[in-house]
C-alpha cells in the first residue's frame, strides 16, 4: 500500500534544507511508519535530488516523524531555477512510498 493511505505529510524549507514529516492518521498506525519509513529509505527515495544526510526525528506524541534532508533544494530558493524551488512537491512524492501493511485492512484508519 502506499504511505498517502495512513498518513499525511508537510514539507517546510530554509535555504537548501527541505524538511517533511508525515504524520498518521491514527496514532495506532505510528509504529508502522518508523518501522517502515526510515532515513534510508528516504535518501534512496530522493536519490538525485537529496545530496547531503537524511536525518529522522521521531516525535511519538504526535504520531509523526520529520526528516531533514541537508543540500535538497538546489542552494536555496533565491539560487535555484527549480520549478518547485521550496520543494512543496517533496511531500508528495514521499506520500507514494510502498510499505507493507502489516496490519490490515480492518485496523487501518479511513
Amino acid at each position: 500500500m502506499k504511505l498517502r493511505e495512513i498518513a499525511h505529510s508537510r514539507t517546510g524549507d530554509k535555504g537548501n534544507i527541505s524538511n517533511i514529516s508525515v504524520i498518521a492518521f491514527d496514532a495506532k498506525l505510528y509504529p508502522l511508519i518508523v518501522s517502515q519509513v526510515t532515513a534510508a529509505r528516504v535518501k534512496a527515495l530522493f536519490a538525485g535530488i537529496v545530496a547531503g544526510e537524511v536525518v529522522r526525528y521521531e516525535l511519538p506524541n504526535l504520531a509523526a516523524v520529520n526528516f531533514v534532508m541537508d543540500q535538497a533544494l538546489g542552494g536555496g530558493v533565491t539560487r535555484s531555477l527549480a520549478l518547485d524551488a521550496h520543494g512543496k512537491s517533496l511531500s508528495s512524492a514521499l506520500l507514494d512510498l510502498e510499505i507493507e501493511d502489516t496490519f490490515g485492512d480492518t485496523d487501518r484508519a479511513p
